[in-house]
């Protein structure tokens, strides 16, 4: 899923490609991703786009006359940009395309499940109702973060995943701000000493800022590729990293897997050396689940 750096660069991509033209018209290969009726995508037509903001996850294209598009690209979701006189992107993965006189901005979504979404509403109100509150975690003081992960007592993995206690964190950049931080994703965010949760808010500051800055510099002035905007990269330290060496310290990177959700983490650099508990497969072996790196 396309987290607060990948969005924020599809922002500004979008902001050097289409912001201060007029949206000629919206054409849906899925009519399934439009999840409003009112107001209509025809009401759209030929406003002028004024900007691109970012709403946690979320993309909102702003039109003339107080209209906005709220985009949720959620796992699969991606944007892929054809100049005028270019093809646009074709085939079974597209679900929507923004025709712009510069040319066309494709909404693409991989696989079977289809969970991309777009809202068309009406007034800065309407528009509130699509922000589940995060708290944006650039910028914010460290007080306002110990705060509002204090706010609720959950596993960290939880609290900086929770789109209504932080803005824009998912699964992948929450391992990498978890292992830089030394911390578990088990830990609960109501045990943290002041001195860990300074730890955590730096670690959250700096991995989404460097990943930002990263990815500006591998884009360049170009609109971002679908190559560019993934959860597993090669600098990451743990997350994508299963059963390979941590990129801190080496250790042999663990995960442990509960629903669709996977988390990773380095037992050296973040529980002591103990291994967390599988629910599926500690449960199966029991008493043979090992408990540390070295019973492993």
């Amino acid at each position: 899923m396309p987290e607060l750096p990948e969005i924020e660069l599809y922002r500004e991509a979008l902001g050097r490609t289409v912001v201060g033209h007029p949206l000629l018209r919206v054409r849906l290969a899925s009519p399934f991703i439009l999840r409003t009726w009112q107001p209509s995508l025809g009401d759209c037509e030929g406003r002028r786009l004024l900007s691109v903001e970012r709403l946690g996850k979320r993309l909102v294209f702003c039109l003339e006359g107080d209209l906005f598009l709220v985009v949720h690209l959620m796992i699969a979701g991606r944007f892929k940009w054809a100049a005028a006189g270019l093809k646009p992107a074709a085939g079974r993965v597209v679900a929507a395309w923004f025709d712009f006189e510069s040319g066309t901005l494709a909404l693409t979504e991989a696989g079977s499940h289809k969970r991309a979404s777009l809202h068309v509403v009406a007034g800065r109100e309407a528009l509130a109702a699509h922000d589940p509150g995060g708290l944006e975690p650039l910028g914010c003081t460290p007080e306002a973060f110990a705060e509002r992960l204090r706010s609720e007592n959950h596993t960290l993995k939880r609290s900086l995943t929770d789109p209504r206690l932080f803005a824009g964190i998912g699964n992948a950049w929450s391992d990498e701000i978890l292992c830089a931080a030394g911390l578990s994703p088990l830990a609960l965010s109501a045990s943290l000493d002041d001195e860990a949760v300074a730890r955590l808010h730096e670690a959250v500051e700096t991995g989404l800022l460097e990943g930002l800055v990263r990815l500006r510099r591998a884009c360049g002035d170009k609109f971002p590729s679908s190559e560019l905007i993934t959860a597993f990269r090669p600098e990451h330290a743990v997350h994508g990293r299963y059963g390979q060496p941590c990129g801190r310290c080496g250790t042999t990177v663990q995960h442990i897997v509960y629903a669709d959700r996977e988390t990773n983490y380095c037992p050296a650099c973040q529980t002591g050396g103990r291994l967390l508990a599988d629910r599926s497969l500690s449960r199966l072996l029991r008493d043979d689940w090992p408990r540390t790196i070295d019973d492993l």
